[in-house]
């Protein structure tokens, strides 16, 4: 039987129950309405009979007059016609053989014999009705409590079949449901193994048996795949363990799931030893691996012994992340995922590192060796351009000046590019003292001022009253600033200003530029510190080496400061950089 046959047929027994019992309420309330009206017919209106002839008997002297007389055979006609109980027959026709002897013919003795017999025949009817209404009005009550019991036990009936329907009813279908549930939950959890039984032919035994025809796939799937899965991991294994790089794998609660040779290389340790191990237990004895375990996302350098040599690794820690999955509701959320573990990534640097240190050092001895003949061109033109050597025409004076411009700024370069070397191969040296940096600022507007008034920019110095002392390289620190206000100049048009501000910025001492150029585009800002990178321009200015703002970033970061540029096109630039008050 399909389950919608069963649906109506459960519910057509609803509505019969619902039925019966609203007829058997219809049967019992229609004889207690019987009842009811059965008094008030038979016996109500011979009372109001017998109470009107007594009324007008008692508000009329004798002889009665005509208008009297009338109604009072009026009322006894009404009555004759409503007996309804036994002996008011009688008492009707005595009444009425009394009402004869009332009319004009008689005598008054006649007539008063009459009355007190009709009022003896009226407490007759009266009591005879009185009584009947008493007796009837027992029989309706009878019958209302037996009506009363019959509804009540039928109510009690109903609610019982209905109670035991509404109880084992939706078991049928829920029942069925919870087997469905507790089956597919299993298939979640891969017991491909699962079947489910029922007997019939409803749409549940159908669903059941594509259920198991879907279970036996899965599980043809599982057993089918499972040795290339097995095959799949060997070779990724293999892949792994092959590697250049050190790999060590971590489950999320922190066990060694895997790691190659490379990795248990450099922890000193056999691959047997450790896979299967608590990261956090081994790490006690063991530097490099509490090392990895404290660092935190992202990159890092580290420098390592191995091979005999001091070698040189890029740390790179990653966090595996699967697809969520929600056992309580039994659902899988894609765009939730949750942490599997992590992966730790030891990328050997050491080749690049050296290849690196030598280009670092061939730029600092070209640097050095190009610096003194540099400078010795310098002075042979400052010798040629001096009047006591020899005159020279406009052409010679002007090719002069161009060699000498030319002479400075590859002097700069060299300089930059020394420096540079010494931040690459961290020799950096700070000469930390305590300095005013209202000074700071100062030295820098008299080192810049000469190129301010060839360009006749106005610079001017805006620093906050009694400023703290920083802690920082001064020589350093005026080169950063030198440089911001040679960029600003450059970029500046003729005859505006350029504005030097010294203030107070938390625990901070923060110094800033700013000019009122084109300004610089917003693509290009995050790369302005990045070396050799040069902002194109429109071929008016020229531009430098590219390092000069990447080495004042290592100078200020050096030093415990931070460095930024804010600017907008049409705007201007404004350079700034801050460094820590003085203790």
């Amino acid at each position: 039987m399909k389950i919608k046959t069963k649906l109506r047929l459960g519910f057509g027994f609803l509505f019969l129950i619902v039925l019966l019992f609203g007829a058997t309420s219809l049967h019992y309330i229609n004889k207690i309405s019987v009842s009811s009206k059965v008094i008030l017919k038979d016996n109500y209106e011979s009372l109001k009979y017998a109470r009107e002839m007594r009324s007008i008997l008692d508000n009329h002297d004798l002889p009665l007059s005509r208008d009297a007389w009338n109604r009072l055979a009026a009322q006894l006609r009404l009555e004759a016609g409503n007996i309804t109980e036994p002996g008011e027959g009688g008492a009707v026709r005595g009444l009425s053989a009394a009402f004869m002897n009332l009319g004009p013919a008689s005598t008054v003795h006649q007539q008063h014999a009459a009355l007190r017999a009709m009022r003896l025949q009226l407490s007759v009817i009266e009591d005879l009705n009185m009584k009947a209404i008493a007796r009837k009005n027992e029989a309706a009550q009878a019958s209302v409590e037996r009506a009363t019991t019959y509804l009540v036990a039928a109510a009690t009936f109903c609610f019982i079949v209905l109670f035991s329907f509404s109880i084992n009813f939706p078991g049928f279908v829920a029942n069925p449901l919870r087997r469905f549930s507790e089956a597919i939950k299993a298939i979640s959890q891969k017991n491909y193994k699962q079947r489910l039984d029922f007997q019939g032919n409803d749409e549940f035994a159908a669903l059941a048996k594509e259920f198991n025809a879907m279970a036996g796939q899965l599980n043809k799937w599982e057993n089918t795949n499972l040795a290339k899965l097995q095959s799949e991991k060997s070779r990724i294994e293999a892949i792994i363990s092959q590697m250049q790089d050190g790999i060590i794998g971590l489950s999320e609660r922190n066990d060694i799931l895997f790691v190659n040779q490379v990795a248990a290389q450099l922890l000193n340790r056999g691959e047997q030893e450790v896979v299967g191990k608590n990261a956090a237990e081994l790490a006690a004895t063991n530097d490099l691996l509490l090392t990895l375990l404290q660092s935190e996302g992202g990159s890092k350098h580290l420098k390592i012994f191995a091979d005999g040599k001091e070698s040189y690794f890029k740390l790179e820690r990653r966090e595996i992340l699967i697809p969520a999955f929600d056992e309580a509701s039994e659902q899988v959320i894609s765009e939730a995922t949750k942490a599997a573990g992590e992966v730790f990534i030891l990328k050997n640097e050491t080749e690049y590192k050296e290849l690196d240190e030598a280009k670092t050092n061939f730029i600092a001895t070209v640097s050095h060796e190009l610096k003194t003949p540099i400078s010795s061109i310098k002075m042979s033109l400052k010798l040629l351009d001096d009047v006591r050597v020899g005159e020279l025409n406009r052409e010679q004076h002007e090719l002069v000046a161009h060699i000498g411009e030319d002479c400075g700024r590859l002097l700069k370069i060299t300089s930059e590019l020394l420096d540079l070397a010494q931040v690459e191969t961290g020799n950096l040296q700070l000469n930390y003292v305590k300095s005013d940096p209202r000074k700071i600022a100062q030295y820098a507007m008299d080192t810049v001022r000469r190129q301010a008034e060839h360009k006749e920019i106005d610079l001017q110095l805006w620093a906050a009253d009694n400023l703290p002392a920083v802690n920082a390289d001064t020589e350093k620190t005026a080169w950063v600033l030198v440089n911001f206000l040679s960029n600003a100049l450059r970029y500046s048009p003729l005859k505006s200003k350029v504005l030097i501000r010294v203030g107070l910025s938390g625990r901070e001492v923060e110094f800033s530029v700013k000019d009122f150029g084109r300004g610089i585009d917003r693509t290009f800002q995050s790369r302005l510190f990045d070396r050799y990178f040069q902002v194109p321009t429109d071929g008016q200015n020229k531009t430098g080496s590219g390092l000069g703002l990447a080495i004042s970033k290592d100078f200020i970061m050096a030093q415990g400061g931070r460095i930024w540029v804010e600017s907008e096109l049409g705007e201007g630039s404004t350079f700034a950089f801050t460094l820590p008050q003085a203790d």
